[in-house]
């Protein structure tokens, strides 16, 4: 026996039908029952089920499992993936060269690269950062698997072998600013720090501000070319006098 759907007009019937074969041998159907119009079907037709499989002796089976979905934010792509060819056309990459010949087996010039875009895209502190790369997709590397003491290990890296990091900056700026380089502008800045504690070789130091106040603070000098172009910059104690 099986359930055959049948029209009537508008309307559709539920019938069950029987399969058999005439004394000549020819296969033929016969309606059994019919168990209502397919519209008006609820729970008369699963009670129906029901007392068959009870009768069989056996039991309805387990309904599918409803699939748990999880949704997940779209991650930024576009942005960090120009400046990243920029990066790279740059040369900045060449900064890993310097790295490659440290004690880190960490990948400082990537993390560093990170920290550069971060500041271009959506500036934050450190902590911040490990926030930023889980909105945002990088381009060979794995930016959710970066830890905090990565990013200062990185920092730490780049005061470290500061003179070599100098040299590949300085050989990537040359061909885009004046190759004589008749004319360069050197200034100095205050920069205030927060914070109360106190740090082994602490640069935060008590001085005059540029607002005309005394701040707990950082002197920032930078060399620029005629056009503006930052060359290189060097960090000095809060309380260092200007002159």
């Amino acid at each position: 026996m099986f359930i055959k759907v049948t029209t009537s007009g508008p309307r559709r019937y539920v019938q069950l039908v029987e399969a058999y074969r005439d004394d000549n041998g020819r296969p033929k159907q016969r309606t059994v029952a019919t168990l209502g119009r397919l519209d008006q079907l609820n729970t008369e037709l699963e009670s129906v089920i029901t007392g068959l499989l009870r009768v069989t002796g056996k039991s309805a089976p387990l309904a599918a499992p409803t699939p748990s979905l999880t949704f997940e934010s779209a991650r930024d792509y576009g942005d960090v993936w120009a400046l990243t060819e920029l990066w790279n056309s740059l040369g900045f990459d060449r900064l890993r060269q310097v790295f490659r010949r440290t004690r880190h087996t960490i990948d400082i010039e990537a993390l560093i690269r990170v920290m550069v875009l971060n500041r271009l895209c959506d500036p934050d502190s450190k902590l911040g950062v490990l926030r930023w790369v889980e909105t945002v997709t990088f381009p060979g590397i794995m930016a959710e698997k970066i830890e905090h003491h990565q990013l200062l290990r990185a920092m730490d890296a780049m005061v470290e072998h500061q003179d070599e990091v100098d040299q590949v900056l300085a050989g990537l700026l040359r061909p885009m600013v004046d190759q004589d380089l008749a004319v360069v502008f050197y200034d100095m800045t205050t920069i205030r720090a927060d914070g109360l504690s106190q740090q082994d070789e602490d640069v935060r130091k008590f001085g005059m501000s540029k607002e005309g106040l005394i701040a707990r603070q950082v002197m920032l000098g930078v060399v620029q070319t005629a056009d503006g172009l930052p060359l290189y910059h060097e960090v000095f104690d809060g309380n260092t006098a200007e002159v």
